[in-house]
């Protein structure tokens, strides 16, 4: 064996480093099913969203503009189940139901608040790429 092969062979992680990582790139590892509720576009926003604080079911209907009830209702759902967001309901008439993130739930939302802060600051860029993509595939195109 060669020195080459040698350092390939140590810097493949071990079976135990594995499990505990788990492996996004397998088909059947549970980390693609969260990677998908945190990083759609409703989970990005309500995990942004609730690191102001806790809020009402309507408050963050009106704070993701745009958001149905039912995927308002099904994301936080999702996010509850990751263990990221804690839901209170209050035994009163109307119901009152309050939405806070968890201890887990804040350090996913400030890995996705950069994310999301990343792509704004890049904005300009990112449109002029499009911008620019999109002339030249006219230009096929004609």
């Amino acid at each position: 064996m060669n020195a080459d092969h040698d350092d390939r062979a140590e810097a493949r992680p071990t079976l135990a480093e594995m499990m505990r990582r788990g492996d996004v790139f397998a088909e059947k590892c549970p980390s693609r099913e969260v990677l998908k509720h945190v990083t759609s576009r409703w989970g990005v926003l309500l995990l942004v969203g609730l690191l102001g604080g806790t809020h009402r079911f309507s408050d963050l209907r009106r704070k993701v503009n745009g958001i149905s009830e039912k995927m308002l209702a099904q994301t936080l759902q999702q996010l509850e189940s990751d263990g990221f967001v804690a839901r209170v309901s209050y035994p009163v008439v109307p119901p009152h139901v309050e939405y806070t993130l968890t201890p887990l739930g804040e350090q996913i939302g400030r890995k996705v608040e950069a994310l999301a802060d990343w792509i704004e600051l890049n904005l300009p860029e990112i449109l002029a790429a499009q911008q620019a993509r999109a002339g030249q595939e006219e230009g096929v195109a004609a």
